[in-house]
């Protein structure tokens, strides 16, 4: 793309570069966090503890990453966190 004489939008042009890029970016933090769920639910379907928890521990830590960079609210995260711990904690009794 040529650019604009003397200013003409440059900053809004650069934005939507940058949009473009956090985009792609949030989109596969996104796609990560949704599969680390996907495992401990089947891991709780399937009754394995272990790896329940293994998966839960995976998943922790998406979520925070995820709050910390602002890709999602960090109390939305800590709402599926805890959501997540109840169904891994429910599956010993």
């Amino acid at each position: 793309m040529a650019k604009l004489k003397t200013g003409r939008h440059t900053s809004a042009l650069k934005e939507a570069r940058k949009a473009e890029k956090r985009t792609e970016r949030n989109t596969a933090v996104k796609s990560k966090i949704r599969t680390s769920i996907k495992r401990v639910e089947i891991a709780v379907k399937n009754n394995d503890v272990k790896t329940a928890q293994n998966c839960l521990t995976v998943a922790f830590s998406e979520w925070d990453r995820a709050a910390k960079n602002n890709v999602v609210h960090y109390r939305a995260a800590s709402n599926q966190k805890a959501r997540l711990s109840r169904l891994v904690a429910g599956i010993k009794k």
